[in-house]
């Protein structure tokens, strides 16, 4: 299995940054995408980016220009530089690794971006 952790979530003014961090830990393979997903209240889960073991990333539309993914493969960590943040980026950030044996969640950390 495969073990996500993340951090950095937090209340910030609209306008301000956020980075977000996922440490992953257990059965890593060479070959892998880590990703962000979220969900907000009442609504369905999302990705908001994806980083492959290649360094290939995809972007929501709506946070393209204003989010950054990234990874230390060394560390098992990827990043999340969330800048320029919204009110409608409110939701619970959730970590995601996938690989061809194991497809694992991080329990979540809560971004509220206030007007």
């Amino acid at each position: 299995q495969v073990q996500l952790v993340e951090s950095g979530g937090g209340l910030v003014q609209a306008g301000r940054s956020l980075r977000l961090s996922c440490a992953a830990s257990g059965s890593i393979e060479s070959i892998n995408i880590m990703g962000w997903y979220r969900r907000a209240p009442g609504k369905q889960r999302e990705l908001v980016a994806t980083i492959s073991s290649s360094g290939g990333t995809d972007y929501l539309d709506s946070v393209k220009g204003r989010f950054t993914i990234s990874r230390d493969s060394a560390k098992n960590m990827v990043y999340l530089q969330a800048n320029t943040l919204r009110p409608e980026d409110t939701a619970v950030y959730y970590c995601n690794y996938r690989s061809r044996w194991w497809n694992s969640w991080g329990q979540g950390t809560q971004v509220t971006v206030s007007s």
